[in-house]
């Protein structure tokens, strides 16, 4: 008795989220038709019509029969009974209207073809993957039925308008036949899978599983770093410390010494890159205290300067108060986003530009690093502080991962990060830190 009554409790949620539904297609249905009458009558009354009068007598036929369904619809879904029938009624009626407006702007080259998908995709989100395939196979039936018609010269283009503009022999059909069915097909299985996913998961459901993946991926790096990284930071000093001591040896040429430069310099990106693989694994909860941000972004901007490209053709320049500006922060910690800001600035830019460090003290303190490269698009900047996400073509993409997670383990003392990227270009990566207390 209790499944009996968990399934009839199923089958009403269900019932009610369908009426929802249909009540929201329903509404839309109307407006689409009132758009295609306003359409129409605006073509019609400027005599553009003129010249079709068999076709827009369809065309307005149609849309009356339109007006008429819905008006049906809204009866049968006021009583609701039947909502799953009345859905597929409503899909099929919608396919059958679409060959109607096919037929009398073009035929089988008509780009009122695109219709069928747009049913297809309202079928999937009343009915599933059912739903769409039912959409797919009556909207391509009608269709081909129609091109077939042509073929066969069962049916003849509209008698107002030109036959040279109808598709009506097999090579002439054969291509836009396939277009549709590919079209049709492609927007019915994708749509399809998408609701049924959505249906069956929940947006919250997939949230969920992003973060728990996200936690399996970050512990899985920590246990993969701590037993890696005494392993390989080992031979990374012992390579670079020989690389060292090869480059000094006077029999080197100029063409070995820039190899050995190379060495050493992918040597550090490798030190760097399992640093940063432990910093975002094993995070250390921040030990705050009172911090002089201006020495601390001096200290960062000198350690740019003699590293990688900072010290030949991207200029770091410090922009700011030489007085001490004091923030309550972990000063390890808040100097690895700085170093972490200022390197994936300096990766952005562009040979003969600069990377600017700036220091604030009012409104608030702040950190800010100014980029002159590509910028932050709306659609990345969304995902730029994800793990393993990055825009270039080489990169882990962990350091502003490091970053956001350090900001935001200092949240509670007043930290925040805000990107800022103008339309002219470049990129701006803000951080406010909080006072001292009681400063």
């Amino acid at each position: 008795m209790k499944i009996a009554s968990a399934a009839s409790a199923g089958g009403r949620i269900e019932d009610q989220g369908l009426a929802t539904r249909l009540a929201w297609i329903t509404g839309l249905r109307l407006s689409l038709l009132v758009a295609l009458l306003g359409a129409t009558t605006f073509f019609y009354l400027r005599g553009d019509l003129s010249a079709f009068p068999h076709s827009q007598t369809l065309v307005f036929g149609t849309i009356g029969a339109g007006f008429v369904l819905a008006g049906a619809y809204a009866g049968a879904l006021r009583r609701g009974v039947g909502l799953r029938s009345l859905a597929l009624t409503q899909i099929i009626l919608d396919q059958l209207t679409w060959t109607v407006i096919v037929y009398v702007s073009g035929g089988a080259t008509s780009g009122a073809t695109s219709f069928y998908g747009l049913t297809c995709l309202v079928a999937a989100v009343l009915l599933g993957p059912r739903g769409s395939a039912v959409a797919a196979v009556v909207g391509f039936g009608s269709y081909a039925a129609l091109c077939g018609g042509f073929w066969l010269r069962l049916i003849v283009p509209p008698n107002d308008q030109p036959a040279a503009n109808y598709a009506v022999t097999a090579q002439a059909l054969t291509y836009p036949m396939l277009t549709t069915a590919l079209g049709i097909t492609v927007v019915a299985v994708l749509s399809g899978y998408l609701a049924d996913r959505l249906r069956r998961t929940g947006g919250a459901l997939v949230q969920a599983r992003q973060r728990a993946d996200e936690a399996e991926r970050l512990a899985m790096l920590g246990r993969l770093a701590a037993g890696l990284a005494h392993e390989i930071r080992n031979p990374l000093g012992s390579i670079s410390g020989s690389i060292e001591m090869l480059r000094e040896s006077p029999e080197l040429s100029d063409e070995d010494k820039q190899l050995c430069d190379i060495v050493r310099r992918e040597t550090d990106r490798l030190n760097r890159l399992v640093t940063d693989m432990m910093d975002l694994a094993r995070p250390r909860p921040p030990t705050p205290e009172a911090v002089d941000v201006v020495a601390l972004a001096k200290d960062v901007l000198e350690l740019a300067r003699r590293s990688e490209r900072g010290a030949g053709d991207v200029a770091v320049v410090y922009e700011g108060p030489d007085e001490p500006v004091t923030a309550w922060c972990d000063g390890a910690q808040i100097r690895q986003v700085l170093w972490n800001l200022v390197r994936n600035a300096v990766q952005a830019s562009a040979a003969g530009s600069q990377v600017v460090v700036r220091v604030e003290r009012e409104p608030k303190i702040a950190l800010s690093v100014v980029d002159a490269g590509p910028g932050v698009t709306s659609e990345t900047k969304d995902q730029i502080f994800d793990a393993f996400y990055t825009t270039r073509s080489h990169g882990a993409g962990i350091g502003l991962a490091v970053v956001k997670r350090i900001v935001d383990e200092h949240a509670r003392y007043g930290a925040t990060i805000d990107v800022l990227s103008p339309p002219s270009g470049g990129a701006e990566f803000r951080v406010e830190l909080g006072a001292p207390p009681g400063g």
